[in-house]
């Protein structure tokens, strides 16, 4: 069985390269245009990672951040923001949230890789 991603992200062509990254490298990916949508979708079945946008509309990356870890099943998951946002005070708003990592747009397939491998056992 592989592990499952769940990829976040209001832009298609984002979702479409990190869907395409990581299903390459064996892992299942599912995919939402927001947060609202993730969550629902979060709720009915396990991820074993998600990778959130920080910008997007109905529900930010933190605001799902912080709905995720209230849940008991994602208390430990990590969930990492991919974001072309690198102000100190959102990565921390971020960390405060429960977010993982980060990782800055514009990111290569590799990066993206390497930090998936290094969260996944």
């Amino acid at each position: 069985m592989s592990l499952k991603i769940m990829a976040v992200d209001d832009s298609a062509s984002i979702r479409q390269m990190v869907l395409f990254s990581l299903k390459k490298t064996g892992y299942e990916v599912a995919e939402a245009a927001n947060g609202r949508i993730a969550l629902e979708s979060l709720r009915e079945t396990q991820a074993d990672l998600v990778i959130t946008d920080l910008d997007m509309p109905e529900m930010n990356g933190i605001e799902l951040t912080r709905n995720l870890r209230a849940l008991p099943a994602y208390r430990t998951v990590p969930i990492v923001l991919l974001t072309t946002e690198s102000a100190a005070e959102k990565k921390q708003d971020a960390k405060s949230a429960g977010a993982t990592g980060w990782i800055t747009k514009p990111f290569t397939p590799a990066q993206l890789v390497s930090v998936v491998e290094k969260l996944l056992p």
